[in-house]
């Protein structure tokens, strides 16, 4: 049976001292940092989805997740990526979103985010809940209220429900705009940035209205793909 004792050994085998001393450097938090390249914890993380059931999945990315090692953190919410649940009641999304309010990095908030992105596409309802990460005290949580919703602004042929949510998260980053927050700003640029690949003229009129006092890197960000056309 594989532990998250067993998982942790075999990412420290993976590890590169070298990066791992670069990687903590950047990140600036206290956890341990083994140096794992992203290609190998994607491989990892495929063959443990291929191999365990949800509920063994879901126990060790929880025992992953209170470990104090990035890459474990990071493999923990892989673990949880999954694009249908049947049925959507389990423990997944009430994990993350337990996550969500202790995020410290945002290599481990978007890591966490793309998993939870897929509970929210199954089950828009929880945007409910993730409206009420936007006023917390952590910037993390905050900013993974945008992270997590970027599906909205990819959607090529969005529905009349879709338009709402778009709107709605819209108004979530106009709420963001007075933070100065280098990682806040760029947030809301990424998520602009993708909504211009099907609406230009929204991310236009945001930027023209609302988005004005963002910073010239969020705005550079946000047009990138319109000035390149």
């Amino acid at each position: 049976m594989t532990t998250s004792q067993d998982l942790i050994a075999a990412l420290s085998a993976m590890g590169d001292s070298t990066k791992a001393a670069e990687m903590a450097a950047y990140h600036k938090t206290d956890r341990e940092f083994l140096g794992v390249p992203a290609a190998a914890l994607d491989e990892l993380a495929r063959g443990l989805r291929a191999d365990l059931d949800l509920p063994t999945r879901c126990a060790l990315a929880q025992e992953l997740w209170q470990g104090r090692v990035h890459e474990g953190c990071v493999l923990a919410a892989k673990l949880l990526t999954q694009a249908r649940i049947r049925p959507d009641d389990t423990p997944v999304w009430t994990m993350i979103a337990e996550w969500a309010q202790g995020f410290d990095s945002w290599a481990l908030a978007d890591a966490a985010s793309i998993a939870g992105a897929k509970r929210l596409q199954a089950m828009p309802a929880r945007l409910d809940e993730v409206e009420g990460w936007t006023h917390s005290e952590n910037m993390w949580t905050r900013r993974a209220a945008l992270v997590m919703t970027l599906p909205w602004a990819r959607l090529p042929h969005p529905k009349p429900d879709d338009l709402v949510v778009r709107e709605r998260v819209l108004a979530w980053a106009e709420g963001y705009v007075p933070d100065r927050d280098r990682f806040t700003q760029k947030a809301i640029g990424w998520w602009l940035r993708e909504l211009s690949r099907r609406d230009p003229d929204r991310v236009v009129q945001f930027l023209e209205g609302p988005g004005a006092s963002l910073t010239k890197g969020a705005k550079t960000e946000a047009m990138r793909l319109i000035a390149a056309q």
